[in-house]
């Protein structure tokens, strides 16, 4: 039993996390992962994927899906709603992301992405230990082509 309040999620969620990849501080976005953490993304029908702190034969490290995001995109977060249990040591959070692409970056040709986004961080030692990343693009189903999501396919 943890027991942390309910603030020391939020700020480590929406502010330490969502922050710094919101400036775009890659060290300080990893700092908030354990050594060994995993981050598994759903979109739809595609397959999940994994990434590791620690990646072992056939798994991508942590550290390819934040040079993905932020050398492709100006990410920004809003209208969070957070859920905690706090005696499991774990949160959720749903919220709204604004992916800009930057002018060098192959989707400058899409537009901003506007994602709804629901996570789920499992904690141990005060970092994030598993991100769960679900999101939805509600443009993509009103598009004539396809749309590019957050990270390529594999």
């Amino acid at each position: 039993m943890v027991g942390r309040p309910h603030n020391y999620y939020v700020k480590l969620v929406e502010e330490d996390y969502f922050g710094s990849v919101t400036g775009q501080d890659k060290d300080a976005i990893l700092d908030c992962f354990t050594e060994d953490a995993r981050v598994t993304i759903y979109h739809g029908d595609n397959k999940p994927r994994c990434f590791r702190g620690k990646p072992t034969s056939g798994e991508s490290p942590i550290s390819i899906f934040f040079d993905h995001l932020l050398r492709n995109y100006d990410p920004r977060f809003e209208d969070f709603t957070h859920f905690v249990d706090a005696v499991h040591d774990r949160c959720a959070a749903h919220f709204r992301v604004h992916l800009t692409p930057k002018l060098d970056s192959p989707y400058l040709p899409v537009g901003v992405l506007v994602l709804q986004n629901c996570n789920f961080f499992l904690c141990r030692d005060g970092k994030i230990d598993d991100m769960i990343l679900y999101y939805s693009n509600p443009s993509a189903g009103n598009a004539t082509q396809p749309t590019p999501t957050g990270f390529p396919k594999q």
